[in-house]
């Protein structure tokens, strides 16, 4: 079974003795289960201030090849920032000639599924190209509360736990210490957030990156759309009733927050 080509990403070969090590004190997530045999992880790096820099999956194949499956967008940097980490561990970073390959419904031999959400079906790494994609992520992503990288999620600006990194399996609190990881607990153990991505109704037309407003106050910004629901990032105490966003007109049902 062939799946659609993810023509977003970029995959690098993790090599050397410390290359697992070198991660797990870095990145939000545990990757120690990856040491145990073949796995997909997904995990994020943040600022020493707790802020997102980049989200990845980590991954370890049958064979033992480690990769990192990379947005695009944001390839570079991530690679700047873990190559001045790396000091003097044994860790290389080199690109891969494999390609991503992702689908719903039944999983070819080899693929993983992907550790977000069910709904994101799974992942093959395989150095066959995949067909042009068909499947409307977005509205998958709109329908489970997903960000993604770039969109929902902004370097520099956005929190791991804001954007629903704990309910996608891409944070642990058991791990031990990583970049981040202070600021990030200290959110863990607020009473509750204040602020959170969330899945909204709207009416109307406004384009990505909109304020949103109630009664004359700044709510949130909206995000991706998919028919008459979207991703918003929202003050949650201002929720409360309509709001709005351009000319369109915005809801929130207390059972669409991350």
């Amino acid at each position: 079974m062939h799946g659609e080509e993810a023509t977003d990403r970029r995959i690098i070969t993790l090599e050397g003795a410390d290359a697992l090590h070198f991660l797990q004190g870095l990145v939000s997530n545990d990757v120690r289960p990856l040491e145990k045999g073949p796995g997909l992880v997904w995990a994020a790096l943040l600022t020493p201030q707790g802020k997102y820099l980049a989200d990845f999956l980590i991954a370890r194949l049958p064979d033992g090849t480690l990769l990192l499956d990379l947005p695009e967008a944001l390839a570079d940097a991530t690679l700047r920032r873990l190559t001045l980490y790396r000091l003097r561990a044994d860790v290389r970073l080199t690109p891969s000639p494999l390609h991503v390959q992702r689908g719903l419904g039944p999983a070819p031999d080899g693929a993983f599924a992907d550790p977000r959400h069910p709904a994101l079906g799974w992942r093959l790494y395989t150095p066959t190209p995949g067909q042009t994609p068909q499947i409307d992520w977005d509205a998958i992503r709109v329908a489970h509360v997903i960000p993604e990288a770039g969109r929902e999620l902004i370097p520099d600006d956005s929190y791991i736990l804001e954007a629903g990194f704990e309910r996608l399996h891409g944070v642990d609190f058991r791990k031990g210490c990583y970049v981040g990881q202070e600021v990030t607990a200290r959110m863990k153990h607020k009473t509750e957030l204040r602020k959170g991505l969330a899945r909204i109704r709207i009416t109307g037309d406004a384009p990505f990156g909109s304020p949103i407003t109630a009664e004359d106050r700044a709510v949130g910004t909206l995000f991706t759309r998919s028919g008459d629901r979207a991703l918003a990032h929202l003050r949650l105490d201002r929720a409360t009733g309509p709001m709005q966003a351009g000319t369109a007109t915005i809801t929130l049902d207390p059972d669409d927050l991350a």
